[in-house]
C-alpha cells in the first residue's frame, strides 16, 4: 500500500513539475503611489490556459532582513486575512472577473515595501508578481534666514550668507539655490552648498542646506532665494521661499561733500553746514579738516557746522574716513571750498556833519568793501535823490540841509547791506517862510488876532516883535526852534490901527516882515436904527422919482399919439436929452444912496447884505 501510494505522489509531483499542456499569466503593477493616510489598491490579475480544479492565492509582504510574511490567502472556496500582522486589521481582499485586489487603509510611511502575490493551480500551473508600494508625505514650506551681521567682500573664501530648511518631508526633499532667481551652481571658490539630513522618529526627512557665497559689490541689491522640489504620486512638486537680501559689507573708496545750507552764496553770520559721505558701508566714521588750519574739526556723523561765519571762514574743507587698520588703509578723501562774501561798513566822506555857505557846491562819496559787486543810492528823507557812490551837491541853499543816508546793497546777495550818513548844514541869513513882506489886515476893535513870524537860517535866527502902538496889548504863545528854523506866533487884541514888525536876524543878516492892521470900530444900536430911518427916506424919494418918471413918459406918449409933438429929428434929440438928464439925475440919487449905506456896515465893515436893509426899513 505505501509503494502505491509513493508512486502516486510521484506522478504527481511530475506532472506538476513537466505541467504538461499547463499555463498561468499573471500581471501586476510595478509601483503603487500613494499619500500616507489614504487607501492603497493593489491589483493581482491572474488567467490560466484551462480552468484549473483548485486555485490558491496567497499575499506575502517583505519583511525586515527580506523575509516574507504572509498576510492573507484564499482558495475557491474560502479567503482569510492571517492573524497578528501589522497588516491584519488594515486589509481586505476582494476577487474580480481578472484576479485579486488588495486593499490598504491608513496607510503608513512603514508601508513601503514591496507586496507578492503568489496564484498556485497545482497541475494547471502557477506564478507569482510583485507590486513596490510607495508612500508620500509632502515637505513644509521651505524657510529662509539670512546672514544678519553682513558678508565682507573683502573674504577671500566663500561665506555662509543664507540657510534654507524644509522638514516632515517623504522621501527626502531637494533644495535648490537662486541668486536673483536664477539658478546657482557650486563653483569652486566661488559658491559651496552644504546640505544637512535628518529623520525623525516618524520616519519624515528634515533637509537644511547652508550657501556659502562670495559675495561682491553688486551683491548689496542682489535678492537670494531657495525652493525644495519633492516627489507627491504621479509628479514632482516645488515650494519657493521668500527672497532675502543681504549685508554687503565693502570699503569706502570714494568720499562726496556737499554744502547743505545755506543755499546759493555764504555771507559773513551765516550758519553753514557741510556734509560729507562715503560710499562703504558700513558707513565710515568721517573726520572733517580745514586747510588753512589743517586741525581736525568736531563734527557729528558726517555733518560739519560753522555758526557765524565770518570771511576768515572761507577756504578750502576735507573729510576722510577714520581708519583703524593702517594696513589695509588706502587714503580717500573729499573736499570743498567755502566761500564767505562780505560788505565792510560803509564809508562817508564829509564824516558825520559838514557846514556849507549858500550857492556852495559839496560833492559826497560813500564807499563801502566788499567781495563782490554793490549798488549804492543816496536818500534824503527817505526819497531816492541819487545813485552811484559820488553825489554831487550844487548852489545849497537851506533846502539843500539835512541828513543824507546812503545805502549800499549787494545785488547777487541780497542778505548783504550796509548804510552810513551826513548831516549837511547850510550857513546863511535868515529867511523868512511867506514871500510877503507886508502883511495888510482890516480887523474889528476887541478881536485878538494870531500873527505869525517862521524863519530859516544857520546859525539858527533870533526873533524879536516891534509893536509899539499896544506894547502890553499883546503876548508870544508859540515858540517852536530846530536846527535851522525857529516859528513865534503873537497873539495881538485889535485896539487902534496897529503896525506889528517881526525881526529875524543872525549873525550873517537880518530880515524883517510886517502886519498892518486896520481897526474897525464898534457901531452902536443907536447909530443903527438912524442909518435905518434914512435908508427908508431915500428908498421913499426913489420910488416917488421913479412914478413921476412913467407919468411923464405917459403924458408925452399921449400928446404924440394926438399929433401935439412934432415929429422931428431934433425933437427927438430934445426928449433924448431930456431923457438923459433924468438918467443923470436917478444916478445921482444912487450915488448918494452908496454914501448912506455906509452907515448899515456891521462890525467886520462890510456892507448888510439887502435882506438886512429890509428888516432895518421894517423897523
Amino acid at each position: 500500500m505505501p509503494k502505491i501510494v509513493v508512486l502516486f505522489l510521484s506522478l504527481y509531483i511530475c506532472c506538476l513539475i513537466n505541467g504538461v499542456g499547463a499555463q498561468v499569466t499573471l500581471k501586476m503593477e510595478d509601483i503603487v503611489e500613494v499619500y500616507m493616510g489614504d487607501s492603497a489598491q493593489i491589483h493581482c490579475q491572474y488567467s490560466f490556459a484551462q480552468k484549473p480544479s483548485m486555485v490558491m492565492v496567497q499575499w506575502f509582504v517583505r519583511g525586515p532582513g527580506g523575509r516574507r510574511v504572509r498576510i492573507s490567502y484564499s482558495d475557491l472556496s474560502m479567503q482569510k486575512v492571517d492573524e497578528n500582522t501589522t497588516f491584519t486589521d488594515r486589509i481586505s481582499v476582494a476577487a474580480d472577473k481578472d484576479g485579486e485586489i488588495l486593499t490598504i487603509v491608513d496607510v503608513r510611511l512603514s508601508d513601503e515595501r514591496e507586496f507578492y502575490c503568489q496564484v498556485n493551480g497545482l497541475a494547471d500551473g502557477s506564478e507569482e508578481g510583485r507590486t513596490h508600494l510607495k508612500v508620500f508625505v509632502p515637505p513644509e514650506s521651505p524657510v529662509i534666514e539670512a546672514v544678519v551681521t553682513g558678508v565682507s567682500v573683502t573674504n577671500t573664501l566663500p561665506t555662509k550668507i543664507a540657510t534654507c530648511e524644509t522638514r516632515k518631508g517623504f522621501p527626502r526633499p531637494n533644495i535648490t539655490w537662486y541668486r536673483k532667481y536664477e539658478q546657482l551652481h557650486p563653483r569652486n571658490g566661488q559658491v559651496n552648498v552644504v546640505t544637512l539630513v535628518t529623520k525623525d522618529s516618524s520616519g519624515l526627512y528634515a533637509v537644511q542646506s547652508e550657501l556659502q557665497y562670495k559675495v561682491t559689490k553688486e551683491d548689496m541689491d542682489a535678492l537670494f532665494s531657495c525652493e525644495i522640489s519633492y516627489h507627491v504620486p504621479g509628479e514632482v512638486q516645488t515650494a519657493g521661499s521668500k527672497s532675502v537680501n543681504i549685508t554687503v559689507h565693502y570699503p569706502t573708496t570714494n568720499m562726496e561733500m556737499w554744502r547743505e545750507s545755506p543755499e546759493g552764496l555764504v555771507k559773513e553770520g551765516d550758519t553753514v553746514e557741510i556734509r560729507c559721505q562715503g560710499n562703504g558701508n558700513p558707513p565710515p566714521t568721517i573726520i572733517f579738516r580745514s586747510e588753512q588750519d589743517d586741525e581736525e574739526l568736531e563734527s557729528d556723523s558726517g555733518l560739519l557746522v560753522l555758526t557765524d561765519v565770518t570771511r576768515k571762514d572761507s577756504g578750502i574743507y576735507q573729510c576722510q574716513p577714520l581708519v583703524l587698520d593702517s594696513d589695509d588703509y588706502e587714503e580717500v578723501m573729499g573736499s570743498l571750498k567755502l566761500t564767505v562774501h562780505y560788505l565792510d561798513p560803509a564809508v562817508v566822506v564829509p564824516k558825520d556833519s559838514e557846514v556849507m555857505l549858500r550857492g556852495e557846491s559839496l560833492t559826497a562819496t560813500c564807499n563801502a568793501l566788499s567781495s563782490l559787486e554793490t549798488n549804492t543810492v543816496w536818500l534824503k528823507d527817505g526819497v531816492e535823490i541819487g545813485s552811484g557812490h559820488v553825489l554831487q551837491l550844487q548852489d545849497a541853499t537851506f533846502d539843500t540841509a539835512g541828513h543824507y543816508n546812503c545805502e549800499v546793497t549787494v545785488p547777487s546777495l541780497p542778505g548783504l547791506h550796509t548804510s552810513g550818513s551826513v548831516h549837511i548844514i547850510v550857513q546863511g541869513a535868515p529867511e523868512l517862510k511867506d514871500l510877503e513882506r507886508g502883511v495888510q489886515m482890516m480887523e474889528r476893535v476887541g478881536k485878538w488876532v494870531n500873527l505869525t513870524c517862521e524863519a530859516r537860517g544857520f546859525p539858527l535866527p533870533t526873533v524879536t516883535w516891534n509893536i509899539a502902538s499896544s506894547p502890553q496889548g499883546w503876548r508870544e504863545i508859540i515858540k517852536k526852534e530846530t536846527e535851522d528854523v525857529i516859528l513865534s506866533i503873537v497873539n495881538l487884541k485889535v485896539t487902534t490901527d496897529t503896525v506889528a514888525t517881526c525881526n529875524a536876524s543872525n549873525v550873517i543878516g537880518t530880515e524883517t516882515k510886517s502886519y498892518t492892521i486896520t481897526s474897525i470900530p464898534i457901531v452902536t444900536s443907536t447909530a443903527r436904527n438912524t442909518a435905518a430911518d434914512n435908508s427908508g427916506v431915500i428908498i421913499v424919494i426913489i420910488i416917488i422919482a421913479i412914478f413921476l418918471v412913467a407919468i411923464l413918459g405917459s403924458v408925452l406918449y399921449f400928446l404924440y399919439k394926438k399929433g401935439k409933438l412934432p415929429c422931428g429929428r431934433s425933437v427927438k434929440q430934445e426928449i433924448t436929452k431930456e431923457a438923459n438928464n433924468k438918467d443923470n439925475i436917478v444916478v445921482e440919487m444912487k450915488a448918494e444912496k452908496t454914501e448912506e449905506s455906509e452907515l448899515l456896515k456891521g462890525v467886520n465893515g462890510n456892507p448888510k447884505p439887502p435882506n438886512d436893509q429890509y428888516l432895518d426899513l421894517r423897523k
